[in-house]
């Protein structure tokens, strides 16, 4: 076993946007996860790299006049969040600088201008927020608990946590429950995680089970779903696997409402859906206006899902195509238009990595666009965008470093100018940036096949 490194003091001279503060020995950078511009620490460093080292925070000698109190009980042990010691508008800040850090030195643009961050201002608008999460389980003899909860920063141990301060009520107080009844069935060294998914109409748990929960598990499930008003579904298998634990009964589909627009969006509860609701609703909101849709506009809705934009612009736009490479939320995005009685949404299967150029799409004229990929980015999609003739691209990104490079293909390959940009605070007290961009240019006419 390596010996380990004695500690040092050292003086933080700035911040990832990660939340690592930065210190300099010996003219090498050394990262310290959870340190603050101009503060003095302790710390131990526990990877040595050629160009850096990673260190462990130990003591704050002279905090920050910036450093706030975490409100989390197990905040730097759990991996769920990594900037709670920061202010919310300085986390902001920091996410914004992230942005344009990655669109000048990965893309080499910039905006014309900065839109206003797009965050929840209500004053819990930075907790309890989280509506999907997937928790990890793990039976601790040692601790003579079953342990539930995000798994620890930089680790594969489950953190020893009894709230979260981030879930959606009633998931952020029911970590101990949850723990009590894993804890008591047959099976609870065959039960790995439980996904989270808090409707507008209803809380649903998916139990991933290893082996099947006897007669007397059953019973506790059942129990556990009345008594905290939840419900509760089983995965034995992959996803298509997931059923109500008592198939029989009749229940409503889960559901999110955007109001703004007269939507109510199904999902099933490993769905993927935006995790913070209000932000999403201020989401869409904003990408639409940016849009400037008309209701003569032809609009194209990139990697649409079940349907999140597309049946919002559709309320303002002659008509909108939604393409998906996922089937099953193809499916159940055309349920989603028809339940809401939208006739001018079509939504086909289509995979976005991977295209010809004889897809009959892009033999297409379109009037707007809307992107809304993964973290991968859209790279072969934006190369082709230019034959379709759109005078505004709106594009919605879970990594900016991937916006970035399509940024730059957008601008310098296809011809758009990057009119507007701006972060949208998706994950309060967490380093993931999220954001929206504007490209615009004049309109092409071409013909349509």
């Amino acid at each position: 076993m390596p010996r380990q490194r004695p500690p040092e003091t050292a003086t933080i001279d700035a911040v990832t946007h990660d939340g690592r503060g930065i210190a300099t020995i010996d003219g090498k950078k050394v990262f310290v996860p959870g340190a603050l511009p101009g503060e003095q620490v302790r710390m131990r460093r526990r990877k040595l790299r050629r160009g850096y080292d990673e260190a462990d925070l130990l003591e704050i000698l002279a905090p920050s006049s910036e450093r706030i109190t975490p409100r989390c009980a197990v905040f730097g042990v759990c991996g769920g969040c990594a900037l709670q010691h920061v202010d919310a508008a300085d986390q902001r800040a920091m996410k914004q600088k992230s942005l344009a850090d990655c669109l000048e030195r990965i893309g080499g643009v910039r905006p014309e201008r900065w839109l206003d961050p797009v965050f929840d201002p209500s004053p819990q608008g930075n907790w309890q927020y989280r509506r999907r999460a997937r928790l990890a389980v793990k039976d601790v003899a040692g601790k003579g608990r079953v342990l539930v909860g995000f798994r620890e920063s930089g680790a594969a141990l489950v953190t020893d946590m009894h709230r979260c301060e981030v879930l959606s009520p009633p998931l952020d107080s029911l970590i101990d429950a949850l723990s009590e009844l894993i804890g008591a069935l047959s099976i609870r060294t065959r039960l790995p995680q439980v996904e989270l998914a808090v409707a507008d109409n209803a809380v649903e748990l998916v139990f991933r089970v290893l082996d099947p929960p006897t007669s007397e598990d059953r019973a506790r499930f059942l129990c556990f779903g009345d008594e905290h008003g939840v419900r509760i579904s089983l995965q034995p298998g992959g996803i298509d696997s997931v059923t109500p634990l008592i198939p029989d009964v009749a229940r409503d589909a889960l559901y999110y409402e955007l109001p703004e627009f007269d939507v109510r969006i199904r999902f099933e509860p490993t769905d993927f859906v935006q995790v913070n609701g209000s932000v999403n609703r201020r989401m869409v909101a904003m990408a639409v206006d940016l849009l400037q849709l008309r209701n003569s506009d032809r609009v194209l809705d990139l990697f649409c899902g079940i349907g999140n934009f597309s049946l919002p612009m559709a309320r303002r736009a002659a008509s909108v195509l939604g393409l998906e490479g996922e089937p099953a939320q193809v499916t159940r995005a055309a349920r989603n238009a028809a339940w809401n009685g939208i006739g001018n949404c079509e939504f086909r299967c289509s995979d976005l990595a991977a295209l010809d150029g004889k897809t009959s799409w892009l033999r297409q004229s379109w009037d707007k666009v809307l992107l809304d990929p993964p973290r991968s980015g859209a790279e072969e999609v934006v190369r082709h965008l230019g034959r379709i003739g759109a005078s505004r691209v709106v594009y919605v990104s879970c990594h900016p470093a991937t916006l970035a490079r399509d940024a730059g293909i957008l601008t310098k390959g296809v011809g758009y100018r990057l009119e507007a940009a701006g972060i949208i605070d998706m994950f309060p007290h967490t380093a993931h940036v999220e954001a929206i961009a504007l490209f615009s240019r004049e309109p092409v006419l071409k013909r349509t096949t």
